[in-house]
């Protein structure tokens, strides 16, 4: 059936997708019987707080928006901010003849699609529309082929909501209480944070190890060229037949695991070295194996962020934000799948462009199969890849920025997983000689030759380790054969240290996250979002590093609900969740034995670990959790870190005992870098209050202090100053300036910055000129026009004639000289242009001339590496610029003028009557708008109380 043709004739056709953007593009291939909407994203889901839920609920069902006694029935609620649409949406299929719901092919996008069935009551015939690719073809055809409800995927879906809300909601409030107000728990974020958290444990258990080897360069007496070099570069294998210990021989202790091994100090390095340095050597063996490579299969939803990651610099975030960009405008097929599969069509297209751009040596005889790797693989859809049945090449789609980078990333792994494999030869050679001291040492090198590249002519793939060596990086070696001769043109001693294992990046949590099997990919990154956000995690360049109170919440989690944050369990709730989607399970006997524990209820759950009770037990006895106890590590002699509520500190000592030690810790200390010594330091750090004397003129007493927002001075106030009501008095308080630190400020110092706004002097006119510090930097104030002051110290210095001056000039509107970078990163991987970080109104951000992005508060100019910078930079041309709300007051105040105008004239031409008929309708209009305006204000006023309740008792999903 042609939509276009018969439609029209049939009647009208209501088609309601998720975004605005996806239904511009779906309506340019509809005919005009054919409406298409969106619904943006969620209409309906469970209460934010308390606020939101219907009056006949109380008690628990409230406060969850989940009546767990009666089957745990979901309370539903229109969200507030899209009432008006869901108006919208009913009032367009009150002139439909059919419902075409047509939310993406994913267990979310069906539940949206259920909701919206359940919230517009349609009662026109209704079609659930799907498709995975947004191109002519495939709505047409998914126009002409629609399918019913999965009311399965509803439940599913719905059963992984209530969990999370369970989960969150009983959790989180056990967090407030016990160790920070205002955390919040999930099922698969608490996982993660741990993850993390358990990284940096070891860490901080890790201990170095020093070994050392030599390095040999040889020679082989010809003159060589690129085919066949004429020196190898080898490494020290085996003395006397024992092999030398390398990194991997070493454990997290520092010490050796295999005592077999040759574990060479500096001294016995340098002494073999000097011993071969007039050895003669030879060539032992010469081993040739055969190399061949296979291509990667295509993207899935978390390989590609990761490899985003890795050669764009892109967050997952980041990632997803622009593959759903592409998705929308028809670029790509849907981006949230666990599939690797490729449709014949996409096949075929991808044969043609690698038999069209690399000729047909390069194309296998029979098209490439992948098979899925991701245990209960959920989504419907392709692996992600160019849409249509011809794909378009980077050049021809018209991209520009991260959009462009991102399809040719795609685009070039589709084409290369359906091409041949890479071959070559992968060689081994080992070099002996014999030292002056009679000991027999043993080189070893080893080479690789492409003969083919293969796929690898279209793409290779990045690797998380920078220093690992890529797929397609030869190593030659020379010619050589058993039994040749080389010479020792350089022996080495090289010395070495194991190192901690490394931090999680976005990139390769994702990969651990996925290979545990926690959670669903397309989660993964509002995940990593979510634990960025609530400060449990923050990033150094790439690395992800635990906070102080991560390790808090953790402690915590693992001690008392060490069920809801194991590994393996939390993988099997995953496999549940799978069954009921797949009709092997029920949801509410589920339900009930994860939250009551219940004996004989259907479902996994956990196993023999349900003997501890469900989640509802768990939370309620909350008297064994000592909060003191689990926000407290030790550090060592005698020293403890503590997590309180306004940050993390180091103490010695119990309070108010003689030698009591305490100081803060810096939010963005890295837990592996603090140390005993790094303690110290912090505890012999100027601290606490600094008397600086008494203000000679009110005799209060004036003080230094460290806060939140840096060192200021202020005043003592006498005991029983009103600090409250009408009468209450304000202690004068000044900022240090930035030359200025605590253990050097004075009391005369002190006085000064209080003084301040120091009044300059009046202008011809009278008005007062003051000099004044602000968030800015330091300024001149008249009436309303600043004009700002080059140094801090013109405060105190600046003449009512330089001042005079100063105003004399025209005040500059546009931009000021450019101020000089305060760091140069390097060339950012998307722009290629060179990236800066510079100083703001705003404070420090990075800048490629295009993109402008803030540091966060984790963020410092001086330790901010290049990486980090580019990470920002995407995340902000991922956003898109921002939007500018069009001016239309001028217009509204042209027409109130004609309005009155007209009304003035009309007034004057009529009776008193009329006036008096006039006046009673204004009268009427004027109560009218009152009672809107009331009723408005009325509005606003519920919807900030229910956002203050969602606030402070919502706690995220997953």
């Amino acid at each position: 059936m042609s939509p276009t043709s018969e439609t029209a004739k049939g009647g009208r056709r209501l088609v309601i997708v998720e975004s605005p953007a996806k239904a511009k593009t779906i309506k340019g291939y509809l005919g005009p019987g054919y409406v298409v909407e969106a619904s943006v994203g969620h209409i309906r889901d469970l209460p934010n707080g308390a606020a939101e839920v219907p009056d006949k609920y109380t008690g628990e069902v409230r406060r969850l928006g989940v009546d767990v006694e009666h089957d745990f029935q979901p309370i539903y609620v229109v969200n507030a901010d899209k009432k008006a649409q869901v108006k919208k949406l009913k009032e367009l299929l009150a002139e439909s003849d059919e419902l075409f719901l047509a939310t993406d092919e994913d267990r979310e996008g069906e539940a949206i699609a259920w909701h919206l069935q359940e919230v517009l009551k349609p009662k026109v015939p209704v079609h659930r529309m799907v498709f995975h690719e947004i191109t002519k073809d495939a709505i047409r055809d998914a126009v002409a082929n629609p399918r019913q409800l999965n009311q399965r995927m509803v439940d599913a879906q719905e059963t992984r909501r209530i969990l999370d809300r369970l989960y969150g909601y009983e959790v989180s409030p056990v967090l407030w209480k016990k160790v920070m107000p205002r955390l919040s728990a999930g099922r698969v974020q608490s996982v993660a944070t741990r993850l993390v958290v358990e990284r940096e444990r070891e860490r901080i258990a890790f201990r170095s190890a020093e070994y050392w080897d030599l390095t040999g360069t040889f020679g082989t007496g010809r003159p060589g060229d690129a085919s066949d070099p004429s020196t190898l570069v080898a490494r020290l294998n085996t003395v006397d037949g024992r092999r030398v210990a390398q990194g991997r021989d070493f454990g997290s202790n520092g010490q050796l695991k295999n005592a077999d091994v040759l574990h060479l100090d500096e001294a016995n390095a340098r002494a073999l070295a000097a011993a071969l340095a007039d050895s003669s050597f030879a060539v032992r063996s010469v081993e040739s194996k055969p190399y061949r490579r296979s291509p990667y299969a295509p993207f899935r939803t978390t390989t590609l962020q990761q490899e985003a990651s890795r050669k764009l610099g892109f967050g997952a975030k980041a990632t997803m934000q622009v593959a759903q960009k592409l998705y929308e405008n028809g670029f790509i097929t849907y981006m949230r799948t666990d599939s690797t599969v490729l449709s014949d069509t996409a096949v075929a297209a991808a044969r043609a462009q690698v038999t069209q751009l690399y000729g047909a040596d390069y194309l296998p005889a029979q098209p490439r199969v992948y098979a899925g790797k991701v245990k209960n693989a959920q989504e419907a859809h392709e692996a992600i890849r160019p849409s249509g049945d011809r794909f378009r090449t980077p050049a021809e789609t018209g991209l520009t920025g991260d959009q462009f980078k991102l399809y040719e990333l795609i685009w070039k792994r589709t084409v290369a997983s359906q091409m041949k494999d890479a071959t070559g030869n992968s060689v081994t050679v080992k070099i002996g000689g014999t030292a002056s001291d009679g000991r027999d040492a043993e080189f070893t090198a080893s080479g690789k030759t492409i003969t083919f590249h293969g796929f690898m002519k279209a793409y290779v793939e990045g690797a998380d380790d920078p220093n690992a060596e890529l797929d397609d990086r030869e190593r030659r070696l020379p010619q050589v054969a058993e039994g040749d001769a080389l010479t020792a043109e350089e022996i080495t001693a090289d010395g070495h240290a194991t190192k901690p294992p490394a931090r999680y990046t976005e990139a390769s949590l994702v990969k651990e996250l996925e290979e545990r099997e926690i959670g669903r990919p397309s989660t993964y990154a509002s995940i990593i979002g979510t634990i960025l956000d609530r400060g449990y995690v923050f990033k150094k360049g790439t690395a992800l590093v635990p906070s102080f109170l991560s390790f808090a919440v953790v402690n915590l989690l693992e001690k008392h609900f060490g069920r809801l944050v194991d590994y393996d369990f939390t993988a099997k709730m995953e496999d549940d969740l799978d069954r009921i989607a797949r009709g092997e399970a029920q949801s509410v006997p589920w339900l009930k034995r994860f939250y009551f524990g219940a004996e004989g209820a259907e479902g996994g759950a956990g196993g023999d670990a349900d003997a501890l009770g469900g989640l509802k037990e768990l939370v309620t006895d909350l008297g064994a959790i000592d909060a003191r106890e689990i926000s407290s590590f030790p550090v060592g002699d005698g020293i403890v870190l503590r997590v309180g509520r306004y940050g993390p500190y180091v103490e010695r000592g119990e309070k108010d005992a003689e030698g009591h030690q305490r100081a803060d810790v810096p939010a963005d200390l890295a837990p592996d870098e603090l140390s005993v010594e790094y303690a110290q330091e912090l505890f012999d750090r100027p601290s606490g209050e600094f008397q600086l004397g008494k203000d000679p003129v009110t005799g209060h007493e004036i003080v230094a202090k460290d806060g939140r927002y840096g060192p200021y001075v202020t005043e003592v106030l006498p005991e029983g100053t009103p600090k409250t009501g009408k009468n209450a008095v304000k202690p004068r308080t000044a900022s240090l300036f930035k030359t200025m630190s605590l253990d050097t400020v004075t009391l005369e110092d002190a006085l000064k910055l209080m003084s301040l706004p120091r009044v300059v002097g009046t202008d011809a006119e009278g008005v007062e000129i003051t000099a004044q510090n602000g968030r800015y930097g330091p300024y001149l104030k008249k009436g309303t026009d600043s004009r700002s002051l080059e140094s801090e110290d013109q405060l105190f210095t600046i003449t009512l004639d330089e001042a005079l001056a100063i105003y004399a000039q025209p005040k500059v509107r546009g931009r000021a000289a450019a101020k000089p970078p305060l760091k140069e990163l390097g060339t950012d991987p998307v722009s290629e242009r060179p990236v800066v970080v510079k100083d703001g109104r705003f404070g420090p951000y990075v800048t490629d001339g295009e993109t402008n992005a803030t540091l966060r508060r984790d963020d410092d100019v001086e330790t901010i590496t290049p990486e980090r910078g580019y990470e920002l930079l995407a995340e902000k041309r991922a956003k898109g610029p921002a939007k500018k709300t069009a001016k239309k007051a001028p217009a509204k105040k042209a027409a109130a003028k004609k309005t009155t105008t007209a009304k003035k004239t009309a007034a004057k031409k009529t009776t008193a009557a009329k006036t008096a008929t006039a006046k009673t309708a204004t009268t009427k209009t004027a109560a009218k708008k009152t009672a809107t305006a009331k009723t408005a204000a009325a509005k606003k006023t519920a919807a900030a109380k229910a956002t203050a309740s969602a606030t402070a008792t919502a706690a995220s999903e997953e």
